[in-house]
């Protein structure tokens, strides 16, 4: 399918073919059949893609600070590789769009295929011939609505809520400021409202656009005296601030012109540094409009589909869009004299052009899509012949940053090893990074991937809740298999994995998780320094985490599984493969789990293994980020060992001290990737055992159970499949 891209490092447009969308449970799949460029907001997005790096950070000071920060730790090079890697990832450009459903998912009532629909939503209904959408970012047309101006839902929807905001009043006057699209809408609804509007604006085409709608519109520097005379001295009972700027004119501008108590309602983005005075003297009430409305930015209402209670939130952001398309039906917007152009999506450069360079006056802008042909949609794109004679031949399952950032440059020009084909959720990010690594396709149905006989390997970096079934899948399919930790989410889905690879294993198939600190030289050091000795060791991990919203995917156990197993599985992986021995037993106890019944980020684990060695977990996210996230300690033996954050390791031993230290954080990514792929290359390499896999993931499983019950568990490990102990690497 087409989809309009824009690269953010450089700024460029155009429209690539990419693998269409998967249908997810809660959504639909939809077939655009028009699509509207909110020309305010994407102009701003591609000027801000077209400057320079500096250009880039000044418009991000927080983004900048972070940047910093992981120059202290990985080093200027490494990190500016991480930056333009991160800027080198498509952008999708669009959020508003109509078309027709071609597939509905699980859990999705009051759908149908064939069904007329609009639909809204960042990432979701953008530039792209066919397109994944939430059901709560969905709502059927009503009948007389056509798709075009359908398209404008989504701005049609915040034009609404902006105005929900205000309360306007029958006979009210309201002034309008700013009267781009969203102006012009505007401006039509409170007038359907029965309100008397002023716009504002400095284009004379615009100011006409609105007379013509019936408003009294007027050039900046005339608003105070034309509000005055309207309201016989008084001011206007509400400002709507529709415009976009860097200074706080408009709100300046809005407060000016307002009654004493009236309301100022910003919608557009502006400057917030607010004047006092006339806020103060008026006793102006100050209001924010949130996009499409309630249910914006909630990942529970648009990723999930959980709803509003209709008596307690009577405006979400999709009855606001289902409002809006009422009004449409009804005639009481035009909003075919807002389209001042179409283009079809093959030309859709063509309209950026027209936006970017202003040639010539326009408003709404809408681009067109051919109806679909056939009943599925090609979800693989071909790209170019596969270089079939490396012995590695590896899918990439799964390229978010992580993937892209720590694992592929250290497979990217390895002897023996060709990357042939990526996966992801997103066509556009398929297509980017498999442009990028040379692949030979790309695609978003992991299937494809599996279902490919070239293919002999398989790296899975996917959300957390999809590992366990794509495991077991590859394992069937024939695939060697490196998955990112962990490697599931509960003990049924380990069951299952156990048995899958012990039948994998006998055919010569590899599995490895993505433990990779204890591939880190800094835990060689550490192995070889304890290496002959004949007491337990005691070990201490302390883990300066920091805070994860709870609504984030980690956060969520069906999904990321909660923080210990998704990312503690790290730690107490090191610390078995330090007293190379197995995790026995168990106990949890978490601060924030028994205060909010939500996360578990604030918690101790205290471990035993089976050679007598006990550690201790603390993964502590209510800490100070100055502070170095890790740092392990370890004692026995006479000896003692401590790596800070994966720079720097002290060895002590006979009342001496030996540091090593290395340049840039050193956590065993490159060496993890360079283990995994000799090993399919070479039957002599051999990875860590199966049995220490289990151990960490039950364990992990297990602590997150003792948080709710305060128990102690015993871990047992039951799969005998071939490998060595951790505690042989070297």
């Amino acid at each position: 399918m087409k989809q309009l891209v824009q690269n953010y490092r450089k700024g460029l447009l155009k429209v690539c073919e990419v693998p269409a969308p998967m249908v997810r449970s809660g959504g639909l799949i939809v077939a655009s059949r028009c699509s509207l460029i909110s020309a305010g907001t994407e102009r701003a997005s591609v000027r801000v893609a077209q400057r320079s790096l500096m250009g880039k950070a000044m418009e991000r000071p927080d983004q900048a600070r972070k940047v910093m920060d992981q120059v202290k730790k990985k080093g200027l090079v490494e990190t500016a590789k991480l930056v333009l890697n991160r800027l080198d990832a498509p952008v999708a450009l669009g959020y508003s769009c109509a078309g027709v459903v071609i597939e509905v998912g699980d859990e999705v009532q009051g759908f149908k295929v064939g069904d007329n629909v609009a639909c809204a939503g960042q990432n979701y209904a953008s530039h792209a011939e066919i397109v994944f959408v939430p059901k709560n970012l969905c709502v059927k047309l009503p009948e007389g609505v056509d798709f075009q101006d359908a398209s404008y839902v989504a701005l049609g929807a915040i034009a609404l809520q902006g105005i929900r905001q205000a309360e306007p009043r029958l006979g009210e006057t309201v002034a309008v400021i700013g009267l781009g699209l969203l102006g012009q809408l505007t401006v039509q609804l409170l007038l359907a409202n029965g309100c008397t509007v002023i716009g504002s604006d400095p284009d004379p085409y615009k100011l006409e656009m609105a007379r013509e709608s019936g408003a009294i519109a007027v050039l900046p520097e005339q608003l105070e005296e034309a509000a005055e005379s309207l309201s016989k001295g008084q001011g206007v009972d509400a400002s709507i601030i529709t415009a976009s700027a860097k200074d706080n004119g408009p709100v300046r501008a809005a407060a000016a012109v307002c009654r004493k108590r009236g309301r100022v309602i910003v919608v557009g983005a502006v400057s917030m540094n607010l004047p006092r005075e006339p806020f103060y003297l008026k006793e102006i009430d100050l209001r924010l409009s949130t996009s499409y409305g309630p249910g914006r930015h909630d990942r529970v209402y648009e990723e999930k589909g959980v709803d509003y209670p209709y008596a307690y939130v009577r405006w979400t952001e999709r009855r606001n869009m289902e409002a809006f398309l009422d009004l449409v039906r009804k005639r009481h917007l035009d909003l075919k004299r807002l389209t001042t152009h179409r283009f079809p999506i093959d030309r859709a450069t063509d309209a950026y052009t027209l936006i970017m360079e202003e040639t010539e006056p326009y408003l709404g802008i809408v681009l067109d899509y051919p109806a679909i042909a056939g009943d599925r949609p090609a979800r693989v794109v071909e790209l170019r012949p596969s270089r079939s004679e490396s012995r590695v031949r590896l899918g990439i399952i799964g390229a978010g940053n992580h993937v892209k950032d720590m694992l592929i440059p250290h497979l990217r020009g390895r002897p023996g090893v060709e990357i042939r084909a990526l996966c992801t959720g997103s066509g556009i990010g398929a297509r980017a990074v498999a442009d990028k690594l040379q692949a030979a396709y790309c695609s978003n149905d992991y299937e494809a991937i599996l279902d490919d006989r070239d293919i002999n390997a398989v790296l899975i970096g996917t959300r957390h809740d999809s590992h366990a079934a794509m495991v077991v899948k590859a394992l069937g399919a024939g695939k060697h298999v490196f998955v990112e930790k962990p490697l599931c989410l509960d003990e049924n889905e380990l069951d299952g994995i156990a048995e899958a690879y012990v039948r994998a294993a006998h055919s010569g198939l590899r599995l490895m998780v993505g433990f990779n600190r204890r591939h880190s030289p800094h835990a060689r050091k550490i192995r070889a320094h304890f290496d002959g000795r004949t007491s337990p060791l005691v070990m201490v991990y302390r883990v300066n985490a920091g805070a994860i919203d709870p609504s984030h995917w980690i956060q969520d156990r069906t999904v990321g599984g909660g923080r210990i197993i998704g990312e503690g599985c790290h730690f107490v992986d090191l610390m078995q493969s330090v007293c190379g021995s197995p995790v026995t037993t168990v106990r949890s106890v978490s601060v924030g789990y028994h205060q909010t019944g939500i996360t578990n980020d604030q918690s101790i684990m205290a471990l035993e293994f089976a050679d007598g060695s006990v550690g201790t977990l603390i993964y502590a996210a209510a800490g100070d980020t100055g502070l170095a996230k890790e740092r392990f300690e370890a004692f026995g033996g006479g000896r003692a060992a401590v790596i800070d954050d994966f720079t720097s390791t002290e060895l002590y031993s006979g009342g001496r001290r030996h540091a090593f230290r290395t340049r840039k954080q050193e956590k065993g990514f490159f060496e993890e990737m360079a283990l995994f792929c000799a090993s399919l290359l070479r039957p002599d390499v051999v990875l860590p055992a199966f049995d220490e896999i289990e151990a960490v993931t039950r364990a992990c499983i297990a602590a997150e159970r003792g948080f709710v019950t305060g128990e102690c568990y015993p871990i047992g490990t039951t799969t005998v499949v071939p490998g060595v102990s951790s505690a042989a690497l070297t």
